[in-house]
């Protein structure tokens, strides 16, 4: 691709099968996307992470199917970060780092997503807080942590400063509800870590009442495209490793998300 060799772009997970005759030949197995996709993209964001702790066998699959210099990125368990919201979650999360390490030199960014907070779960951003501080503190030094949040109140220079504290990047969000990524940067530095995190998930709920099927793109995101370009470009060109990742409720269609943001980076001044 197209792209300077400190910025990884790919799509949120490989396994969509609305990808077969759009993206991965008709006919390929489920077993041989991965493989498929790794010689398109050099890197990926783990969906199915979320879900459950993959076992070691998984993971030392998706090494192997793999070359060197791709990446997998990957969303730390729903369990820790929505059920539990890191009270007493250690078995979890050292279960799941024991697992995910087996990547050896595939492995990148470890995604903490928590959810959108309702103000019956959380008041404010201070309660979550006391919960993060503790958390962060014991995180091991040997891997790499992006954390993303989706209430936009709670974004401010004192909550990037503590993530800065800890070398954890705070995930820079293309969402329908979270702020523009200009907006964002214009007051705040948006670098927390030794590298950037960006994702691009869309509106889910608009897009899913447009179509059921995820084999093209649907909505033409490239004026906001064109604005996150100019973005993650002053981020890039400083040096800093910047990972960015497009989901099919983006635009409808992530591998086609991909080829658009590419055009537009050969493009922008």
């Amino acid at each position: 691709m197209n792209f300077p060799d400190n910025l990884l772009v790919g799509t949120s997970s490989w396994s969509c099968s609305d990808w077969l005759g759009s993206f991965y030949p008709v006919n390929l197995k489920p077993g041989q996307f991965i493989e498929a996709y790794a010689r398109k993209f050099r890197a990926v964001e783990i969906d199915s992470t979320y879900y459950s702790v993959p076992p070691p066998h998984v993971v030392v699959n998706w090494r192997e199917k793999t070359p060197p210099g791709f990446v997998f990125a990957a969303k730390i368990p729903g369990s820790i970060t929505h059920e539990k919201v890191l009270v007493d979650c250690q078995p979890e999360f050292t279960a799941f780092l024991k697992n995910i390490e087996l990547l050896g030199d595939r492995m990148g960014p470890l995604l903490l997503q928590f959810p959108y907070f309702s103000r019956d779960r959380f008041a404010s951003r201070e309660p979550f807080q006391r919960l993060l501080k503790p958390f962060l503190k014991t995180l091991p030094r040997d891997f790499k942590f992006a954390l993303e949040i989706r209430n936009k109140y709670w974004i401010s220079w004192d909550f990037l400063e503590l993530l800065r504290d800890h070398s954890v990047a705070f995930v820079l969000v293309a969402q329908a509800w979270m702020p523009p990524i200009d907006t964002l940067a214009k007051a705040l530095d948006l670098v927390t870590g030794d590298f950037a995190y960006a994702r691009f998930i869309g509106d889910r709920k608009a897009i899913e009442a447009k179509t059921a099927r995820w084999d093209k793109v649907i909505e033409d995101k490239s004026q906001e495209m064109t604005v996150w370009i100019d973005e993650l470009k002053r981020i890039v060109n400083k040096g800093v490793k910047t990972y960015a990742f497009f989901n099919n409720h983006y635009a409808g269609f992530a591998p086609g998300s991909v080829k658009q943001f590419e055009d537009l980076w050969g493009k922008a001044s």
